[in-house]
């Protein structure tokens, strides 16, 4: 293995290498300084508390078709990042960024639920990769503009949501250098085709509710394939909640009874309600009548099903009630 001389002189003094990064470092802050990245950024933050993107102009500007302001904005960065990594290889961009050999990302801002994102996609990895067979839907709002490049994408909207699985409409679109575009992410997905070359597009998204789930469908008939808790703290705790079953866990069901009435994630929820039963049957008996007698509760339908499932299954349940205690 050939190291080279610059990697090897680190190994007994890395003073080149903090310095490098300390230029780094003030070239990024100093980008972050001028006045329009410094506006953007302000307005990111308001944008991230929910206001709409159109009152909020600098922002919005980088989203319009027509405007420079998105190219100027991201060349300004580029331009200093080239020229510090040219003079420093070994320098390290410090901002959170990642690559996975399709797809790199580099995060420009975050403020709240609001993330600010340069991306480049690489045409001849995607074309490596399996034809993409299914779309996921996350409740999450994005905008898009293509920078540079173009590509050959696929359209995916749910016209209606089934038990298990949705009714989906398809159809194929061009981007290009130029091409703006906005989604709901809950209701529309975008699968990528073709890219010839890279394309580069910058990035504007901010989740609508933390607490939704994200789902997967297969394209080709709308199968729900997969459901994921839409924040990592709900994730930990349905795991949590999974483990306490499978450890038999029977003290813990008082709480995973508490955790399937409270209001919360769909997913959460269902899943300490289904733990409290195999736990405790006639506390999650209680709990699944309580949350089914709910009008306005979204579990409301799928716990009646359950109920009249588990009575046809099972009548003695019918004398189950919550002890008074």
């Amino acid at each position: 293995m050939h190291i080279r001389p610059e990697l090897a002189a680190l190994r007994s003094d890395d003073t080149p290498q903090r310095h490098a990064q300390a230029r780094l470092i003030a070239a990024v802050d100093g980008w972050r300084a001028t006045p329009p990245v410094a506006a953007a950024t302000a307005e990111l933050e308001r944008f991230g508390q929910g206001r709409a993107l159109d009152e909020l102009p600098l922002l919005s500007a980088l989203f319009a078709a027509d405007d420079p302001s998105a190219q100027q904005f991201t060349s300004a960065l580029v331009n200093v990042l080239v020229a510090e990594l040219g003079a420093d290889p070994l320098g390290q961009v410090p901002m959170r960024h990642f690559s996975d050999g399709l797809l790199a990302s580099l995060v420009l801002a975050r403020r709240g639920s609001a993330v600010l994102a340069l991306q480049a996609i690489d045409g001849a990895a995607l074309a490596r990769r399996p034809e993409p067979l299914s779309a996921s839907f996350a409740a999450t709002e994005t905008w898009e503009h293509v920078l540079a490049g173009s590509a050959t994408v696929e359209r995916v909207r749910i016209e209606q949501v089934l038990p298990d699985r949705a009714v989906l409409q398809r159809d194929s679109r061009q981007l290009s250098a130029g091409t703006t575009g906005h989604r709901y992410c809950a209701e529309e997905a975008q699968v990528l085709r073709q890219v010839p070359g890279t394309m580069v597009v910058l990035k504007l998204q901010r989740t609508l509710d933390p607490s939704a789930p994200t789902r997967e469908y297969r394209m080709s008939d709308g199968v729900l394939l997969h459901q994921a808790a839409g924040s990592p703290r709900e994730s930990r705790l349905e795991l949590t909640a999974a483990l306490l079953g499978r450890m038999g866990r029977r003290d813990a069901a008082p709480l995973l009874a508490a955790m399937a009435e409270e209001q919360g994630g769909v997913g959460l929820r269902w899943q300490a309600l289904r733990e409290c039963l195999g736990l405790d049957t006639a506390l999650g008996f209680a709990a699944l009548r309580t949350v089914a007698q709910r009008g306005d509760d979204p579990l409301a339908a799928p716990a009646g099903a359950l109920l009249a499932q588990l009575l046809e299954q099972y009548p003695e349940l019918a004398g189950v009630a919550r002890c008074p205690a």
